[in-house]
């Protein structure tokens, strides 16, 4: 008798587990964004953008992973945002999606307002900051 566990195999992981028309756990669809978003990057352009989105489940595949550290305050507000999001306004979205909104919207106002764009006076003041207490 061998002393190996037994495993499912790849297809058993990676199966469908719910159908279409099962509503209980359906999500509501997002609502398009205000502004278009920028076009799938591309290596000469060097344009963002996001990639295609997989088939029917509603995520976006994503090809580049990055770390984020953030304080315990800052994830506690993250969370009660997600949380408002889901509960007043019937948004549901992860941690994932709320940080590349975050980006996609400070991004954008960047573009438009250059040195007077909200990230701009932020980072300013974080730098102004720095200066007096050292």
């Amino acid at each position: 008798m061998s002393r190996r566990a037994s495993l499912p195999g790849a297809s058993e992981l990676f199966r469908l587990t719910s159908s279409p028309a099962s509503p209980a756990l359906d999500r509501p669809a997002a609502p398009a964004p205000s502004e278009p978003l920028p076009k799938k990057s591309s290596p000469d352009t060097g344009q963002l953008g996001r990639a295609p989105a997989s088939s029917g489940s509603g995520r976006t595949k994503h090809d580049a992973k990055i770390t984020v550290y953030v304080s315990g305050d800052e994830l506690l507000a993250m969370e009660q945002t997600r949380l408002n999001l889901r509960a007043k306004h019937d948004l549901v979205v992860d941690r994932g999606r709320l940080v590349r909104e975050a980006v996609a919207v400070l991004i954008a106002d960047f573009d438009q307002h250059g040195d007077e764009s909200v990230l701009v006076r932020r980072l300013r003041a974080r730098e102004e900051e720095g200066e007096t207490e050292g």
